[in-house]
């Protein structure tokens, strides 16, 4: 058993922190208890945080550990198994920058969460879509003009990685099967266009209403549920009435969108950070995007703020994502300051997002994103309070402890 004593608690729920409060960690990594404490239990060990914040670790809805934003010559040279062992690489460095828990939104494979679970790679908790569902000439579709698909996407066609393309009622249906067999637990599909595919526009509509019914219909056969990159009002609506639970993007939300949105609890994952990591990459490493995609890019941060205060004016929820692969893994916690600085929320209510709400929208809320008793103890033992800073989360030095289920993944105080 352990204790974490003397720190200031924030437990994810969005309530008032706790002074000089105590975590009871039992043998099984699951908290046994939490609050201000004068006695602590005969043979616990006992680590003194004093002046420090404990919170719980970081849950990111959107990333993608099997990419990198590279320019297309280094992509295209690069073997599947240099990809995979890239992945791991990815999946340290975010683990590393107190993201305990992640939702793949696309190309990763089972693999690469069960090498995680079985401890050969550390890593986050994973929940994971595998491929990413579009139609021709969609947003996931990356064939260029002279006949070559960009390598941004890892090569699919096998049963790790299901062919994504698919049109009609029947297509999608198989493509959804086959991403369930491949061992998705969330179905992504893509109902607008978006920055880097390289024949759309961000705003298109894509997918019918009865494709998305049919991809929706065969994920809840399965227990499952889909999400959606969208970025126009129509592929949102079309989207969400239609029973899709989570909009990654959502940038060109409008009022009566985020209604419907709030009137069926769906969530929104903002994705504050992408165009910002992606043109900082572009200009660091000239080529890493396409052209068109550096405009889009620049497009979409005009009016990706405003928008998203209209989404949270109208009650909808929140879920921290930040879509690294387009940036660069390891500075997830960026999209925390910028939810701050360009959302308007506060610190708690960003750090709310990026706990309690990642936590429900990757169904993983039964087990982690508050620290309360009965879950896991996937905590963060930070040097400085991220409520009056928030940006202290972005600085690897100031985090002390990562833990997941009780057991210290990082621990400078007791070496």
């Amino acid at each position: 058993m352990q204790a974490i004593t003397g720190a200031t608690l924030i437990d994810g729920t969005g309530r008032d922190p706790v002074q000089n409060a105590t975590v009871l960690i039992g043998d099984d990594g699951r908290i046994t208890s939490v609050g201000q404490s004068d006695q602590l239990p005969r043979g616990v060990e006992v680590i003194e945080v004093s002046g420090m914040t404990v919170m719980p670790g970081l849950i990111d809805c959107h990333v993608h550990l099997m990419i990198v934003t590279d320019s297309m010559q280094t992509l295209a040279l690069k073997s599947p198994s240099i990809r995979v062992l890239e992945a791991a690489d990815n999946a340290r460095r975010t683990l590393d920058a107190g993201i305990t828990s992640v939702r793949d939104a696309g190309g990763t494979p089972a693999g690469v969460k069960a090498a995680i679970a079985r401890g050969l790679i550390p890593g986050p908790r994973m929940r994971i879509a595998v491929g990413v569902l579009t139609q021709t000439g969609g947003h996931g579709d990356f064939l260029l003009p002279g006949g070559m698909n960009h390598p941004f996407i890892p090569p699919t066609g096998t049963l790790e990685h299901p062919g994504t393309i698919c049109d009609g009622p029947e297509d999608v249906r198989r493509s959804v099967r086959e991403q369930l067999r491949a061992g998705a637990d969330f179905i992504k599909m893509c109902t607008t266009g978006g920055v880097l595919s390289p024949g759309d526009e961000l705003d298109a509509t894509q997918f019918t209403r009865e494709e998305i019914s049919v991809m929706v219909y065969e994920a809840a056969a399965a227990g499952k549920t889909c999400m959606a990159h969208a970025m126009g009002p129509e592929g949102i609506r079309n989207a969400v009435e239609f029973g899709v639970e989570s909009i990654e993007h959502g940038f060109y939300i409008d009022e009566e969108t985020a209604q419907v949105m709030s009137t069926r609890g769906a969530f929104l994952v903002p994705t504050f950070q992408a165009p910002r990591a992606a043109l900082r990459y572009e200009a660091a490493n000239p080529g890493s995007m396409l052209p068109q995609s550096v405009e889009k890019c620049r497009a979409v941060m005009a009016d990706q703020a405003n928008n998203f205060r209209i989404a949270v004016e109208a009650g909808v929820k929140v879920a921290m994502g930040t879509d690294a692969g387009v940036g660069v893994h390891g500075e997830n916690a960026e999209e925390l300051r910028l939810l701050v600085e360009e959302g308007g929320l506060s610190p708690m209510e960003a750090i709310v997002v990026g706990t309690r709400n990642a936590a429900e929208c990757a169904h993983i809320d039964g087990d982690v994103g508050t620290l309360v008793p009965g879950k896991l103890a996937d905590l963060l033992v930070v040097d400085g309070d991220p409520l009056t800073d928030i940006s202290v989360l972005e600085d690897r030095r100031n985090l002390k402890i990562i833990m997941q289920g009780g057991v210290s993944y990082k621990d400078v105080l007791r070496g």
